[in-house]
């Protein structure tokens, strides 16, 4: 049971990683980027959901 939550802790850091990155990387004040980024890594689970319903994303150039 201990390594499935280890891997499990393992993909939750790997896409909160992902989630900051693109906070980081998106248009929104540094206000806005600075809260958010709060959520996610305060509220790992829950801020990661809520960043990927409602969070900004990082601006994509083709």
């Amino acid at each position: 049971m201990t390594e499935i939550t280890g891997f499990g802790g393992l993909i939750l850091l790997i896409l909160d990683l992902w989630a900051i990155i693109s906070i980081i990387g998106s248009s929104e004040t540094t206000g806005r980027k600075v809260l958010w980024t709060l959520l996610v890594i305060l509220l790992p689970l829950i801020g990661f959901i809520v960043w990927l319903i409602a969070g900004p994303r990082a601006s994509r150039t083709v």
